[in-house]
Formats: C-alpha cells, structure tokens, sequence
C-alpha cells in the first residue's frame, strides 16, 4: 500500500498558510485541502439560503448535507458541484466563515469530511486545528505566524489583485478580532500542538518560507 503522509499546517488568518500549503503540495504531488475554505463554503450556503448565522442546528445540518470539494491539482473550490472559488473570497465571507466555526456540530461534520479526504490521499491541509484536532497523529506539523499589522498588509494586497479595496487599519482590527475569537473558542481553538514547528513569516517571502516547510517536510516523513 502506497504510504499516506498528512501535512498539516496551522496559523491564524493572514500567516501565509494558503499559499504555502498549495506550493507545498504543489511540490510534493500531494493533495492541497484549504479547511478555511469549507467553513466559508457552509457560510456561503447558510447565507444563500437565508439561514441565521447564530442557528446552530440549521448550520450543522448545512454542514453535513453540502458537498464540498477540491479539484485534484487546482485551486478550484466546489459547493455540490458549483465553482464557488471567488464567491467565497469576499469580504464579507470571512467574518461569515469565522461565526460558523464556533459552531461544535458544524466543526465536528467538517473533520470528518476532512479526515476521510486525509485517509484517502497524501494531502496538505492547513487551517487552525488541522494538527491539534482534526490530524493529531500528522507525521508533520507546522504552525505558520507573523506579525499582526503585516498580516494585514498581506490580505489587502492579496483583495487588491483581486480588484476589491480595502482599508489596511480596518483589515488589522478584524484580523485581531478574529485571532480572539478563534483562540479563545470552546471547542478547536486556534493554538499550536506541541509537537508543531514553529515558523514565523514575519519576515520571509513566500518562495522562503516555501523551502523552509520542504525541508522540515523531507526530514520527518519522506
């Protein structure tokens, strides 16, 4: 049997993780699975149809029933079949997403999906409890930070090339305001497992960061 190795790679919102994990995965042939990106797929469908963010019951049936994929060497995301890739990147889908997250029923449907998408092929997957909860038994782990204000500053630019502008000071707020929300939830808050390699991005490109987690990757499971 073909071994199955779990990269999991957690941080908080603006750390890099999305792009590295995709690189990384990219690099390794691996399968790149964007947990956040479930999350905003269940806001979106909650907020489609008109369910009320703060209905946990309806969220976690939401949950459950929504089909979510991730196209096999791309970035496309698929909600039942739908190609929700942008919609899901507006702005307003990441407080959305953040709300739905506190939701243990909804928290609960969404590691199963993704643990049967990690027992299937050798995947990187990043998000905020991936090494902690959903994969504690990951042969490697990393947990990806950098500096608030330049987290920031990496989202506005990621939503200019994207042709939507945003005000830096306001992102920061948001960004703070999502780091104490997410860290100080009941259940998967945002924190490192203790066997995590921590990795501050603060002030390293991407293509270094890049070289950085393959090495640490090559090392414990290749």
């Amino acid at each position: 049997m073909e071994k199955r190795v779990v990269v999991a790679i957690d941080g908080p919102a603006g750390a890099g993780k999305s792009t590295i994990a995709r690189r990384v995965a990219g690099k390794l042939g691996f399968v790149y699975i964007d947990s956040g990106a479930m999350y905003r797929a269940v806001a979106l469908a909650a907020l489609r149809g008109g369910a009320d963010l703060d209905d946990a019951e309806r969220l976690e049936q939401l949950a459950r029933a929504t089909r979510i994929e991730f196209e096999p060497g791309g970035a496309r995301v698929l909600l039942d079949g739908e190609d929700v890739s942008a919609a899901i990147r507006a702005p307003e889908m990441s407080p959305a997403a953040s709300k739905v997250s506190v939701f243990s029923g909804v928290r609960r449907a969404l590691v199963e999906k993704q643990r049967q998408m990690g027992a299937a092929v050798s995947v990187v997957m990043e998000g905020r409890d991936i090494g902690s909860v959903v994969f504690p038994d990951a042969q490697v782990k990393i947990y990806l930070d950098a500096d608030p204000q330049v987290r920031a500053a990496r989202r506005v630019s990621e939503m200019e090339e994207r042709g939507q502008a945003l005000v830096a000071a306001e992102v920061e707020r948001e960004i703070r305001e999502r780091d104490r929300r997410d860290s100080t939830r009941a259940d998967s808050p945002l924190l490192r497992a203790p066997d995590a390699v921590y990795v501050d991005t603060t002030a390293l490109a991407a293509d270094e960061v890049e070289r950085v987690i393959l090495e640490i990757v090559r090392k414990k499971a290749l």
